[in-house]
């Protein structure tokens, strides 16, 4: 039985809200070391962390959902191409999987938006 079409945006808000709680958690990782992070952080990496703390959060709630996630979307291509790319062609091999998934997710919310559940919806309404 298919999920009707008046759960898509609710659905969307789903998958948003997971995606940006894993991806906050990678700078969780770097800043409190929760779990422990496997690197020296360099100040790139801190601005990486920066970006998935806040970046996130304001996903997680929501909130100017479209350029945020255009920006963490960027922040996952060179991410990729510095970290992982230099290491082999595939993202299997090279451990860029989640980088590339999450370029690719973040530039699906750019062009969607946060779905029904966020406060730019809730803004939009009242």
């Amino acid at each position: 039985m298919p999920i009707p079409a008046t759960w898509s945006a609710r659905l969307l808000s789903v998958m948003r809200i997971v995606v940006a709680l894993v991806f906050f958690s990678h700078g969780i990782s770097k800043f409190f070391g929760v779990p422990p992070f496997p690197m020296a952080l360099t100040p790139m990496l801190m601005v990486a962390g920066a970006l998935e703390v806040v970046g996130g959060g304001l996903l997680i709630i929501g909130l100017f959902t479209r350029p945020v996630a255009f920006i963490l979307s960027g922040m996952s291509a060179v991410a990729y191409f510095l970290a992982h790319a230099p290491q082999g062609p595939f993202p299997i091999a090279n451990g860029g999987e989640a980088a590339v998934l999450y370029c690719f997710v973040f530039l699906y919310l750019a062009a969607a938006g946060g779905g029904a559940w966020s406060v730019d919806a809730r803004t939009r309404r009242g």
